[in-house]
């Protein structure tokens, strides 16, 4: 389904708009960055919350990291302080990248046994499936991220995949 390459461009990808979402996101008081407006996470900085755990959550059944601290429901509200959740994010985008870097196509075939929390149920799916969504999960909330910036009238720059990354 997708390849190491592919992971490696899509981990790089994610860095940079992770670094470009937070830089916009730092210009904003911490009061406008916790606002609700409406988003599935509320407000940005919730979205933002919840895209570290989301990575972290997959991240603890693709390699070592620790499973997140709360549960999903909870994943707005993991981290309060600004600051902090931007360390987090930066060193779980050094990881992200370090993990892709070490990938190899016989581990992307193989299945994933886990207990699903969201499911209720224990699941079976192939990695490269779930390493597939779990870029395309972060693509989408990023995607809430970006608008709820726009909407203050910042700016990230251009987000087209093709001219943020070179293919690995």
């Amino acid at each position: 389904m997708i390849t190491p390459a592919y992971v490696r461009t899509m981990a790089r990808y994610n860095a940079e708009m992770n670094r470009r979402l937070y830089t916009a996101a730092a210009q904003l008081t911490d009061e406008q960055r916790k606002a609700d407006h409406g988003a599935f996470w509320k407000s940005i900085h919730g979205t933002l919350c919840h895209l570290l755990w989301g990575d972290t959550q997959w991240m603890s059944r693709f390699s070592d990291w620790p499973k997140p601290e709360v549960p999903s429901k909870q994943s707005a509200t993991m981290i309060d302080d600004f600051a902090t959740l931007r360390t987090r994010r930066e060193k779980a985008d050094a990881d992200l990248i370090a993990w892709a870097d070490r990938l190899d196509a016989a581990w992307l075939a193989e299945d994933l046994v886990w207990f699903s929390g969201a499911a209720q149920r224990e699941m079976r799916r192939p990695l490269g499936f779930l390493v597939a969504h779990f870029f395309n999960h972060q693509t989408h909330h990023r995607g809430q991220a970006h608008a709820l910036l726009t909407a203050h009238g910042l700016e990230t720059g251009d987000t087209d995949l093709m001219l943020i990354v070179e293919p690995a």
